[in-house]
């Protein structure tokens, strides 16, 4: 049986709706654990991004996060502020300060992830063998490009 072209696409929409679905009814969990510890959904996401060894500048940072660079300044402010962020000299550019996790946020970026990655409970209605399959379409996607 011959599909049309658009069949994929079609079949390509559905999944991402239900994925992204997925992702919304799952959401009070995240907001959960991002509110007991104070943080919003872009802290958590500005946290991600970052590590403790290698600071990223403002300018960049806001690149990566799709917006200008007095939103990332604010979001550093607040992050700092916190404690979960720090701004540093760059050691090639004395104008430039670079920002990394501090130890607080490296453990409260680990921490949050450790409850993100907790499967939700949906999970427990797919036999073993649906979730193998599952998880090997989910990393064959992982490590496609990306075409943003």
């Amino acid at each position: 049986m011959k599909t049309s072209p658009s069949a994929p696409n079609d079949a390509a929409r559905q999944a991402w709706r239900l994925m992204f679905d997925i992702l919304m009814q799952t959401n009070a969990g995240r907001q959960e654990s991002l509110g007991r510890r104070n943080l919003t959904p872009n802290d958590s996401r500005a946290l991600y991004t970052l590590n403790r060894k290698e600071g990223k500048a403002i300018g960049a940072l806001a690149r990566l996060w799709g917006c200008d660079p007095s939103t990332a300044t604010w979001v550093v402010d607040r992050l700092e502020k916190a404690g979960l962020a720090e701004r540093r000299p760059s050691p090639s550019d004395r104008r430039v300060k670079l920002v990394a996790l501090t130890a607080q946020g490296e453990t409260t970026m680990r921490d949050l992830l450790a409850e993100f990655h907790e499967p939700p409970e949906m999970l427990n209605n797919l036999t073993a063998q649906e979730l193998e399959t599952f998880q090997a379409l989910l990393a064959k996607m992982a490590r496609a490009p990306v075409d943003n």
